[in-house]
């Protein structure tokens, strides 16, 4: 019997075994969203209480079909661009290189806390063209280990709120200026969300905290100019929603009545660089 792999993690860094833990809860589900088997073995492998968290099966939907729709436009991009790099930025425990399985000529970089990182050499494999950086977000030095010269796709799911609004727009605007072209694919927390961010049960548990509120892609826009808005969407407006059980569809088109509530969850796709 393999030995479980110890966990010691707080903050910010620990909120991705939240998500793991949802996710691995989606692929037990008869319809999965997501159905990640290897967020399945990951809980698995890791020492860790998960029940503790204090999130339940009914809220994977809130993660899940999020993820899935980044699976999709990620794959969008790497048919378009089969000789690409990925940066996968606030990577966490997500096991999207594995789910997607890029093409040989695409190089992928995880980016996450050292402690994060150190967490998934232990618990998933490596591959070609495969490389995990452990640093913080903010320190914008890592960026210089990332070649040019090739489309870019950065995907940050899950990280944006956690930063401060200057933080963030120092992270595009660099995004923007190092590489030539490619895409941003990023998702947001509205005003609501951050303001209610302490009846949040994941925020309690793990004694993080959220900074970054935007509400439309307007204030992203004029922030970082080298950014052209592609699609944006909620969680009500998801394609991926329609994976989901019937009950929270149900409570997604309810949402729709009020637009703050509507709009708590948003996902952006912009493009920079030239128009190919």
């Amino acid at each position: 019997m393999t030995d479980k792999v110890a966990v010691d993690l707080s903050g910010a860094a620990q909120t991705m075994l939240a998500t793991l833990y949802l996710k691995a809860l989606d692929a037990d589900f008869a319809h999965p969203v997501l159905g990640d088997r290897f967020a399945r073995q990951a809980v698995q492998r890791l020492d860790y209480d998960f029940p503790a968290i204090g999130v339940s099966a009914a809220w994977a939907p809130l993660i899940t079909v999020r993820t899935a729709l980044y699976d999709l436009w990620a794959r969008q991009f790497l048919a378009a661009h089969p000789e690409c790099t990925v940066i996968h930025l606030g990577c966490g425990m997500d096991a999207r290189v594995f789910r997607l399985n890029p093409g040989p000529e695409v190089h992928w970089f995880d980016v996450d806390y050292p402690e994060v990182v150190a967490l998934r050499e232990q618990v998933y494999p490596t591959r070609p063209h495969y490389e995990l950086l452990g640093t913080a977000a903010t320190d914008l030095s890592w960026l210089q280990h990332i070649p040019t010269g090739r489309p870019t796709l950065l995907l940050a799911e899950g990280i944006s709120m956690y930063l401060t609004a200057e933080q963030g727009v120092d992270l595009l605007r660099a995004v923007t200026d190092r590489f030539a072209t490619g895409e941003v694919q990023i998702d947001f927390y509205n005003w609501l969300a951050v303001k209610s961010q302490r009846r949040q049960a994941l925020v309690r548990a793990t004694g993080s905290s959220l900074h970054w509120a935007v509400n439309s892609p307007a204030p992203v826009l004029r922030a970082v100019p080298g950014l052209r808005l592609l699609i944006a969407t909620t969680l009500s407006g998801a394609v991926t929603l329609r994976r989901a059980a019937r009950g929270p569809r149900a409570m997604a088109r309810l949402m729709r009545v009020l637009p703050p509530v509507r709009d708590a969850l948003q996902y952006h796709r912009y493009a920079f660089g030239p128009v190919m």
